[in-house]
């Protein structure tokens, strides 16, 4: 184990400005705040000046830094209205208990509005709430769809919150940036225009987000965080070695239980945050087992926390949280964000969750009574190892730059369709859609989505949806890239249990996928083509499965090109058709093979972004450094690597990226590594990395090069997703030829010796 220390710091304050309304004023006086943390002031001015975003540290006070300018708006203004969005409903609940805080009942009449909220209760809330909080998903399918059951609050709309902006990247991102155009729209309709005002966590790009995700320019930023920062020991925990060879270590689950067993028996107050909900389940009874022979009472307060849960038993649990009755609690993401928890003495977080400003985040929670333990335990994957043997890289690494493209083909259409059902479209729309909008209606028109009014042009007319079009919005998924999908239905009770993208289905729900849906697991009796659905049962076999798939890319477009580290680069659109041939079953235990089983499905293409570089196979052979019968090992282990480390630029998962290496390819006409969106259309990520194309390489070249393994493993160039199930590759031909890419670039590297 590794430790580090940091903190305590000491608060910077302000004077209450004198600009503030006076019952707001009177409001903080009333709460016992006399001064404000010089962030807070900074940002109260900064949002009367225009649009603005604050991104400071966790437990900073960040919704205060809304929540006074809105005030203040209020008060001013008897007839304002203010929307909030939030990503999860917990984090509005928290909310509309802060603004009740502030005990302005006369002027301030927050009300609630998502899925939970009863039907009899969504006229009056539409009626008289002043603020009303919500989430992208439904100011995206029920409130702009249906503008004129709300002209109350379009006609008064004075600000539009968007608290914790960092998590709306890739493809949810995407989505949200349309729905936000969508709204300053309908709300320049009714002749009002927003003041937007936007918080997150620590990222590499706050401004460039803030004005990707509104279309707005010009937006102020808040970074200097005058909060007291907490005193806190940060902990790195990798689990023993029980097979140095193959690289193998002790679950990192049942070291987590055993941590929080401690922690639990020690009288802290814990939460720890795990990437799946089975996880979740799993640690929480593992947790509860290891008190219940020695604390039964201790085993109690042990609780999981997850997406899934009733509306009531979601707010059960938060008030047992924010009441301090519990001592551990065990989530997934969905306690990450600024909810209101009460102090805790511990973070733990089991596996890299993704990203370094995730994993900042998480830490954050702990420590807020002046002591704090960030505990970090490691998984076997490349990143959670590359971690473990730098630790520093989570104090010293920038944090990731969070990726969107509001533009995205498939995504923007589907907006566009769901904004001339709004109101139709014309020349004026520009200043909210973009310069390019026309461009892809006239696209619409010819698939039949749009027509014309009247069969004008658009300098005489407007675009509006074919007659009969039904409900857009409702067809437009904001977590999935495409339109078209496939249902999962559960045959043994005949549950809708969700869908998957079509680009995804054949890889995900074959017939025999295991395949998991909140915490459960379900085998795939039948993949229904024509229906497009997949029929699926319970199941609780000792195995999982992954797809043996062939994929070929074809260079559509180049956008881009430079000559690097002694490689041509570039970037464009691709089209990428992938057939899944076999899936191999694994033993869930060891991870050992059942069997291969052939499957006969047709491939399925899909266009995104790519980038690829091209090298001399002779090249490589004469001069030793990689040989051409383990050139395609390495070229292959190369590409796994690099798709490891991409999370560390960019903020996306490595299941939002594809990977092919070939040593031919016939339009490049030489060896060449692809590296691609994994969602149609594309979202950014690989624009991201052409651009930081050097980064990239040292980073893999560093994961592959410290691995102590003998010829390759799940902690450097094996992957979970490979469809050529990790056949072939060749570590030390991958540490050979990063070696070589970086030594032309007068990089400090070591040739392995092959």
């Amino acid at each position: 184990m590794r430790e580090a220390r940091e903190g305590p710091g000491r608060a910077r304050l302000s004077d209450i400005p004198q600009t503030l309304h006076p019952e707001v004023a009177a409001a903080l006086e009333q709460m016992g705040i006399e001064r404000l943390y010089t962030h807070q002031a900074q940002a109260l001015q900064a949002a009367s000046e225009g649009p603005t975003i604050v991104t400071t540290g966790t437990a900073s006070g960040k919704s205060m830094c809304f929540n006074l300018p809105t005030l203040h708006v209020l008060c001013e203004q008897t007839r304002a209205r203010a929307l909030y969005l939030y990503p999860t409903k917990a984090l509005a609940q928290d909310q509309a208990r802060a603004l009740t805080a502030f005990g302005l009942t006369r002027r301030v009449r927050p009300a609630i509005y998502d899925g939970d909220t009863p039907r009899e209760a969504r006229a009056q809330i539409r009626k008289s709430a002043n603020v009303v909080l919500t989430n992208p998903d439904m100011l995206h399918v029920g409130i702009l769809p249906n503008h004129g059951a709300w002209a109350e609050l379009f006609s008064n709309l004075a600000v539009v919150v968007i608290d914790e902006a960092h998590v709306y990247r890739g493809v949810f991102g995407s989505h949200v940036a349309n729905v936000l155009r969508r709204l300053r729209r309908i709300a320049a309709a009714y002749g009002t225009e927003p003041l937007f005002l936007l918080t997150s966590a620590t990222i590499a790009n706050p401004l460039e987000l803030a004005e990707r995700l509104t279309g707005l320019e010009d937006v102020r930023l808040i970074d200097e965080d005058g909060s007291p920062a907490p005193q806190r020991r940060m902990a790195v925990w990798n689990p023993p070695l029980t097979d140095e060879r193959l690289g193998a270590r002790r679950s990192a689950l049942g070291e987590a239980g055993e941590l929080l067993a401690r922690l639990v028996r020690d009288g802290a107050r814990a939460i720890c945050f795990m990437k799946s909900r089975k996880g979740v389940e799993v640690l929480a009874r593992l947790v509860k087992q290891e008190l219940a022979d020695t604390d039964p009472e201790l085993a109690e307060l042990v609780v999981p926390y997850r997406a899934g849960y009733t509306p009531q038993q979601r707010r059960e649990l938060e008030g047992r949280l924010t009441r301090g009755e519990l001592r551990a609690v065990i989530t997934t993401d969905a306690l990450e964000l600024g909810i209101d928890i009460g102090e805790l003495d511990a973070a733990v977080v089991v596996t890299f969750p993704g990203t370094v400003a995730s994993l900042r985040q998480m830490w954050g929670r702990a420590g807020r009574r002046g002591r704090g333990l960030a505990l970090y335990v490691a998984g076997e994957d490349a990143l959670d190892q590359f971690f473990c043997r730098h630790p520093e890289e989570f104090l010293e690494r920038p944090v990731e730059a969070a990726i969107l493209d509001h533009e995205s083909a498939l995504i923007y259409r589907a907006h566009l369709l769901c904004a001339a059902h709004e109101g139709p479209l014309d020349g004026a729309d520009a200043e909210f859609l973009g310069p390019r909008w026309e461009t892809h209606a006239e696209q619409l028109v010819s698939a039949g989505a749009l027509r014309r009014r009247g069969g004008a042009a658009i300098s005489a007319g407007a675009y509006v949806p074919r007659e009969g079009g039904g409900y857009p919005a409702a067809e437009v998924s904001l977590r999935s890239a495409s339109a078209e999908s496939f249902a999962i239905v559960d045959v043994s009770s005949g549950e809708l249990l969700g869908s998957t993208e079509a680009a995804r289905a054949h890889s995900t729900v074959h017939e025999g996928a295991v395949y998991m849906h909140l915490g459960r697991s379900y085998e795939v009796r039948e993949l229904d083509l024509e229906r497009r659905r997949a029929l699926v049962a319970p199941f609780d076999g000792d195995w999982y499965t992954q797809p043996k798939t062939q994929t070929d890319t074809e260079i559509v477009r180049l956008l881009d090109r430079r000559e690097t580290l002694g490689v041509s680069l570039s970037f464009g659109e691709v089209s990428v058709t992938d057939t899944v041939l076999a899936y191999q079953r694994r033993r869930l235990s060891d991870h050992a093979q059942v069997d291969i089983v052939a499957l006969d499905l047709p491939a399925t293409s899909f266009a995104t972004q790519a980038l690829w570089f091209e090298l001399d196979a002779e090249e490589l052979a004469a001069s030793e450094t990689v040989p051409l019968e383990t050139l395609l090992g390495a070229l292959h282990a190369t590409e796994h690597a690099q798709i490891a480390v991409l999370p560390l630029i960019a903020m996306c998962d490595r299941w939002d990226i594809g990977g092919l290496s070939t040593n031919y390819h016939p339009q490049t006409g030489r060896a060449t590594i692809f590296i691609y969106d994994g969602h149609p259309g594309g979202i950014g990520i690989t624009r991201t990395a052409f651009s930081r194309f050097e980064e990239l390489c040292r980073d893999a070249h560093r994961l592959i090069a410290e691995c102590p393994c003998a010829s390759g493993c799940p902690s450097c160039v094996q992957s979970p997703k490979c469809g050529n199930l990790n056949e072939p590759l060749s570590k030390p031909g991958a540490l050979a030829l990063l070696a070589l890419l970086l030594q032309g670039a007068g990089e400090p590297t070591v040739l392995a010796p092959l």
